[in-house]
């Protein structure tokens, strides 16, 4: 994929990732959080995080994302990820370090990779500004144990 390529898709994946945090529910962290997906027809399907008074209860962006895309048949149609994150205040996120998916997302993430039979480009930006980083999520989750070692698989 070249660079251009690269940064328009990385450019519509932030931008309905931070649409995605405006609705997060994050009363105990207060750290919004937005993922989108992009799919293999060039759709988009978001989350955003559910956090949970029992807090082991609550639920990150990109978990719902991939749910969402299990939920519509499509778990293995993913092939990109944009994820932001940020402080919210006044109900809205702020911050422009780039985040990464936590590791339990990763494996989630991973699944869906699998499924697909594709290694999946992570774009990880912040709530705010233009910086971002590409990841393979082969590298940041290498030696992923997933559907292939059960002989399943895309």
């Amino acid at each position: 994929m070249n660079d251009e390529i690269s940064d328009e898709i990385a450019g519509t994946l932030i931008a309905a990732a931070r649409e995605a945090a405006r609705h997060a529910h994050a009363p105990y962290s207060n750290f919004a959080v937005g993922a989108a997906l992009l799919m293999t027809d060039g759709s988009i399907v978001t989350g955003t995080n559910f956090e949970n008074a029992s807090y082991g209860l609550s639920l990150c962006a990109e978990t719902v994302a991939a749910a969402r895309a299990n939920a519509e048949g499509r778990l293995r149609d993913i092939v990109a990820v944009g994820i932001i994150g940020g402080m919210m205040r006044g109900g809205v996120a702020h911050g422009t370090e780039p985040i990464r998916p936590c590791g339990r997302c990763r494996q989630v993430l991973n699944e869906a990779a699998q499924m697909g039979g594709r290694d999946l480009t992570v774009y990880c930006a912040g709530a705010e500004g233009e910086t971002y980083e590409t990841h393979r999520l082969s590298e940041l989750l290498p030696h992923a144990f997933g559907p292939a070692d059960l002989g399943i698989g895309g």
